[in-house]
């Protein structure tokens, strides 16, 4: 499994509260430094470990939200984007006290909708008090464990409490397409290699869609778009689902009898991890941009940019010559913040997200929805500005009557 596509776990807590303690202990290893200096976490830290009954997961060790200084400022930032990545939050207490530092990270956490559970850390110096449990779950309706990293640790009752937390969608996968597909159907995916492709390799979207296939115990059957025509008059064989490059939509279309379910591996992705609904309501406004609209594009990974880059060239040029207005375009890459705000966009457009978690995506896309902005994703998009967007969603939308798929 990808690093990126674990469960992530957020440590939160004051300076000095045991936070990368806690981890250590935990991991098993001297993941973060410990020093009984405050302040000694600077950027977050990552480490990934394996938690019984979750799986694999990233636990991410945080500045101190108490931090202090310009400096101390500036981590207390990187703290707090760190919410939008995560699915759980841990914040770590001591001496039976919280402050209005916990009250501001509880409120982005539920912002987030984030669920979290707090550890009363350093018993061993000071034990958990009985009224102040009941006050945290009272209030917060949630878990609080009194924990010793240096003292006889409780493992077995902090993953116990990992497990209760963790949202199940963060680590029980769904299926890519195992609802549209039944034991032994033919699944034909179209693969262009091009100056996107890696060297030697195929893209994650494609392997994951592969790997989806064999667990549902189908057949997968790669080729690239030059091959599929001969392919299918040699063979006879009628896939039952054929899943395309986005960037060859339209040639996919026409090799591909109407008669057959097409789809693209971005529209999978789309409907995996994303907001679906959202992006099927937001893709049609791309008939009603207007001159001088700012269109935000979210690529989601840093990569190598191309001469003709699906998000920075290609899907900028196809709106431009669709929509035939003067548009504005601004890409911004993995996880970083916007450069203005979201209510400055017209439209957002965020890629496939194959190399980020679900809830990643979700936070990443929640401003532009609170603020009414519309959202797509690249295939949903390009299906659209290529005319072929209601064959491209078929597979997943059913239409009333004949008039409303045209």
């Amino acid at each position: 499994m990808s690093r990126e596509l674990k469960p992530h776990i957020g440590i939160f807590g004051q300076r000095n509260n045991g936070k990368s303690s806690l981890i250590n202990v935990l991991s098993g290893q001297d993941t973060s430094i410990v020093s009984e200096i405050a302040g000694t976490t600077t950027d977050p830290v990552k480490k990934s470990i394996e938690i019984p009954g979750v799986g694999p997961v990233i636990l991410i060790d945080t500045a101190g939200i108490d931090d202090k200084g310009s400096l101390g400022e500036k981590r207390v930032f990187k703290t707090k984007e760190i919410i939008k990545t995560i699915d759980l939050g841990i914040i770590v207490l001591i001496n039976n006290t919280m402050s209005n530092f916990e009250e501001s990270l509880i409120s982005l956490l539920d912002e987030f909708d984030v669920p979290f559970f707090f550890v009363h850390n350093k018993s061993d110096l000071q034990s958990l008090e009985n009224s102040f449990r009941e006050k945290i779950i009272s209030n917060f309706k949630t878990s609080i464990l009194d924990f010793s990293s240096t003292n006889n640790p409780d493992i077995d009752g902090l993953v116990n409490l990992i497990k209760k937390h963790t949202p199940e969608n963060a680590y029980q996968k769904t299926s890519l397409l195992g609802d549209l597909v039944s034991y032994g159907d033919i699944v034909l995916l179209i693969t262009p290699i091009d100056v996107e492709a890696p060297e030697g390799r195929i893209i994650l979207p494609q392997i994951q869609a592969i790997r989806d296939i064999l667990d549902n115990d189908c057949i997968a059957i790669i080729l690239k778009e030059k091959e599929v025509q001969t392919f299918l008059q040699k063979t006879r064989i009628k896939p039952k689902l054929v899943v395309t490059d986005s960037s060859i939509f339209l040639k996919a279309d026409a090799m591909i009898p109407k008669d057959i379910p097409l789809t693209g591996f971005s529209i999978l992705l789309a409907r995996y991890k994303g907001p679906f609904q959202n992006y099927l309501q937001g893709t049609p406004y791309l008939s009603k941009l207007k001159n001088g609209d700012k269109v935000l594009i979210l690529e989601s990974c840093t990569h190598h940019v191309s001469c003709d880059d699906i998000g920075r060239t290609k899907i900028p040029r196809w709106i431009s010559q669709f929509t035939g207005k003067k548009l504005e375009f601004e890409t911004v890459g993995g996880l970083a913040a916007l450069p203005l705000n979201i209510k400055e966009y017209a439209m957002v457009i965020q890629c496939g997200g194959c190399m980020i978690t679900r809830k990643q995506i979700h936070n990443r896309l929640k401003p532009a929805i609170d603020a009414g902005v519309p959202v797509t994703n690249y295939g949903m998009a390009i299906a659209y500005l290529q005319g072929i967007y209601n064959r491209a969603i078929e597979p997943f939308v059913k239409f009333s009557s004949k008039e409303e798929y045209l």
